[in-house]
């Protein structure tokens, strides 16, 4: 991979919002050049969709997140993929990962309460014939997502001394 395509993914992976024309300027090269890198980049598959990230606390939203692994018998000739397809269908899951440990896979999703969340483990997870056991965690708090900080820092409660 170029190291121009290198440099614009860094950037892109920051801020998706960043205008093509200051990561031109960045890498001095012309604004065509990292529009045409970009789209290339998306046909490839190499950029597959742009987030915002949010935080829902903020913004007054009610919800739980919840990380759940998962042990599955794999599948002959398909692997963990089937298994993977089937859970990841699911409109309530945000991502699946094939992982290392005592579990195969890490499900992430979102739900309204613990109670909704704790519905889907036991109604649509936990009955698929190749899921062997669950352990489910509830995140309580996130400080940092994606890279990015959420939340303010304090600034110290002390008292400044001075003489």
């Amino acid at each position: 991979m170029s190291e121009l395509r290198m440099e614009i993914l860094k950037y892109l992976e920051k801020n998706s919002r960043i205008d093509l024309g200051e990561l031109a300027i960045l890498f001095d090269v012309d604004e065509a050049t990292v529009a045409n890198e970009v789209a290339e980049m998306e046909k490839e598959k190499i950029i597959c969709g742009y987030h915002t990230l949010i935080d829902w606390d903020k913004a007054g939203v009610e919800s739980v997140t919840a990380l759940i692994e998962v042990r599955v018998t794999p599948q002959r000739d398909r692997g963990f993929n089937k298994i993977a397809e089937r859970i990841y269908n699911y409109p309530e899951v945000h991502a699946v990962y094939l992982i290392s440990g005592g579990y195969d896979l890490l499900v992430t999703l979102e739900g309204k309460t613990l109670k909704e969340v704790s519905r889907f483990v036991s109604e649509k997870l936990s009955p698929i014939d190749s899921v062997l056991s669950t352990a489910t965690h509830f995140i309580l708090k996130k400080y940092k997502d994606h890279g990015t900080i959420l939340g303010s820092k304090k600034e110290s409660e002390r008292m400044l001394v001075t003489p």
